[in-house]
Formats: C-alpha cells, sequence, structure tokens
C-alpha cells in the first residue's frame, strides 16, 4: 500500500497530519479556534457568551451567487485524505467544487458538488461506500486519496440563483513525501439528453496522458415509465476505434453489480430494490410525476442514482480512454428501444500531469434534471 489504509495503518512515519476547516482556514499547527466573536461575517452569533477558543467560526456564511471561495491552498508534498461537506439545502448542483494541481492552470476537479457525492437528485441519498459516504442528513464524505506534489487548491463557487446561508467543510491531508508513480486525481462531469437515432452518454472523453479510470457516478432520468437499463458501458482504450471498445459490458444494471432490473420477484412487485455496498451502488431512486401526467393518471417516472467505483479492478490506459453508456429498453415485439432519457455523470480518474482542460461545466439552467 502508497497510502494509508488498514493495510499500514501501524506503520510510525514522518508524515504530519493538517486539517483545514473554517475554524483553522489555514490548517496550520497550533491555529485552530482563533476566531473571535464578530472577526468577520463567518462568525455565529451563538458563541458571543463563550468566546474564543469555543465553536466561533464553524462554517461559511452567506456565499453570494457568482461567488468563489478558496477553501485550502497546500504547498506540497502531500495527500489530501478526507473531505467533509454539508449545506443546509438541497444546492447540490448549485455549488461546484474546482481542484488544481500543481499550478496547473485548470482544474483537474469540476464537478457539482452533489453529484461528486453521488446525491444530486435531492441530497438525500446514503451511500455506503469505501471512497465515498453519505450519511443522514447530507453528510458527504469523500476518502478517495489524492496526492501532489508541488500545489494543491481546492474552491466551491456558488453557480445557483441565490444566497448558501451555510456551508460546513473540512479537508484532512497529510503533509509527507508522495511516491514518483502516483497518479493526480481527476473528476468531470456530463450531461446530456439522449436521442433515438444515438441513445448514448458519454461519460468520458478527451482524456490525454497515462493512468486508470476508478469510478462511474450517474443519475438517470427516465423520461418514460418502461425499463431503461438495457445500455451496455463501454471503453475505448488507447486508440480503440468507435466500434470497436476493448471493455464492453452487458448491460446498465449489470455494470453497477445488479442483476434483473433491480426486481426481486417480477411477478409480484416491479419496484427496484437500492442498495450500497463497498465497490457498487444504487443507492436512491426517486419518484415523480410524469411530465404528462393527468388527473386520471399519474405514472410515476423515476431518477435513479447508481456508481460503481473500480478499485480491485481499475481501468488503466497508456495514451487515452473513451467511455460510454447506451440508453436502450425495450419494444413490445421484444426488441431494443433506443430511448431518449436524461443522464448526468460524474467521471473519477488518476494519471499524469499535463493533463488536458476538462469540459466547462454548463450554465445553472443546463445543469437541472427534471
Amino acid at each position: 500500500m502508497q497510502f494509508p489504509g488498514l493495510g499500514d495503518i501501524a506503520r510510525v512515519t514522518d508524515g504530519r497530519t493538517r486539517s483545514i476547516s473554517a475554524e483553522n482556514p489555514t490548517g496550520g499547527k497550533g491555529q485552530g479556534a482563533q476566531a473571535s466573536p464578530g472577526d468577520d461575517g463567518h462568525c455565529t452569533p451563538a458563541a458571543d457568551r463563550l468566546g474564543k477558543g469555543w465553536k466561533v467560526r464553524p462554517c461559511l456564511r452567506n456565499i453570494e451567487p457568482g461567488a468563489t471561495v478558496v477553501l485550502a491552498d497546500i504547498r506540497g508534498p502531500g495527500v489530501i485524505q478526507h473531505m467533509w461537506f454539508t449545506v443546509l439545502d438541497a444546492v447540490g448542483r448549485w455549488l461546484t467544487l474546482r481542484v488544481y494541481w500543481d499550478d496547473q492552470p485548470h482544474p483537474s476537479v469540476e464537478v457539482p458538488l452533489g453529484d461528486f457525492f453521488c446525491n444530486s437528485i435531492d441530497g438525500m441519498a446514503v451511500v455506503n461506500s469505501l471512497p465515498i459516504a453519505v450519511n443522514p442528513k447530507g453528510g458527504m464524505n469523500c476518502y478517495w486519496p489524492m496526492p501532489f506534489r508541488g500545489r494543491c487548491r481546492i474552491e466551491v463557487c456558488n453557480d445557483g440563483p441565490a444566497k448558501i446561508n451555510e456551508l460546513f467543510f473540512q479537508i484532512t491531508y497529510a503533509e509527507q513525501d508522495v511516491p514518483g508513480d502516483a497518479g493526480y486525481f481527476h473528476a468531470t462531469w456530463r450531461r446530456s439528453m439522449t436521442t433515438r437515432e444515438r441513445p448514448e452518454h458519454v461519460i468520458l472523453d478527451g482524456v490525454s496522458g497515462r493512468g486508470q479510470y476508478v469510478g462511474t457516478s450517474i443519475v438517470w432520468s427516465q423520461l418514460s415509465n418502461q425499463w431503461w437499463g438495457e445500455g451496455e458501458v463501454k471503453f475505448f482504450i488507447d486508440g480503440d476505434t468507435p466500434d470497436r471498445p476493448t471493455i464492453c459490458g452487458t448491460g446498465t444494471e449489470d455494470y453497477f453489480g445488479g442483476a434483473w432490473g433491480f426486481v426481486m420477484d417480477h411477478t409480484r412487485d416491479l419496484t427496484p430494490v437500492p442498495y450500497s455496498t463497498a465497490f457498487l451502488g444504487y443507492p436512491q431512486v426517486v419518484y415523480a410525476p410524469s411530465p404528462v401526467s393527468s388527473q386520471r393518471m399519474q405514472p410515476r417516472v423515476p431518477q435513479h442514482q447508481l456508481y460503481r467505483w473500480h478499485i480491485p479492478d481499475p481501468v488503466r490506459f497508456a495514451r487515452d480512454l473513451r467511455v460510454t453508456v447506451q440508453a436502450l429498453g425495450w419494444w413490445p415485439n421484444g426488441k431494443f428501444q433506443p430511448l431518449t432519457d436524461d443522464l448526468a455523470s460524474v467521471a473519477y480518474w488518476y494519471q499524469t500531469l499535463p493533463s488536458q482542460p476538462l469540459r466547462p461545466l454548463p450554465p445553472m439552467d443546463e445543469r437541472y434534471q427534471r
């Protein structure tokens, strides 16, 4: 093991643990709990009677629309070990999380905050996986190790239409040496509406370099009320042509570790059963009335949150990588039906630097799903 885990937790090293939060904005040694009531607009009036050293500045307050806040600016070498966030409201797509490595001018992570944590349908998902854990209510944790050599900058931007009243966060890292073969963590968000003519959503493309793909998270919004998960996930590695992937799965629910539509008993109840495990999960399905429903008939049209972590089975590439998923269902005659569905995905991977610029996030009104 190169980074802390159960396999080497007993090792005593020269690493130094630091943690950045609103109570210690620099993460400096002995610099926590130094705010006094009234020092700035982030201090809470609830601490007026207790004073310095108590819970004076536990969060960032009143982040205005369009404002960018630098949460961490750390000189390396080091490794980000844990990130925790929570916000009061279901604003997972308002806040954009960006991470920059080693003074590269463009971010290597640019994802809506909720989507990064598999929690962007309504902010109510519960995720019990190894690198991502979301606990009631909206306590979002990340354990992806993120090594850097020169510098790490982490920021959030409020792209939403209103002020964010409170943002709680904590970023824990180690000041330590980084192995020469350690890659840099990357994540990007994509949203598309598939079409009958080409029912394919691109999860990742434009990657250039050497590394390994380690995870997929998807919010899949159905625009019909029938089965949606027949499409295959495909990996095009190191120059594969568009019709010849190296890795080709057998169906959407299969890729995410389920089977037979996530349904336990097809003769009694076709409701899918959510689950959340260390590497694979379908933690949330949320039903909403169909936009074409009437008072007499209210079909339920669901949104699905799914994830798969390629931790035991990373997909390694030497030059380039492209990842896609198809949107397929069934026609009544037993033939595959191309679907028009609304998909939003996050791809997670490690690679060498320099890396290509990520596709910029769309404006706010193009991030909403239904």
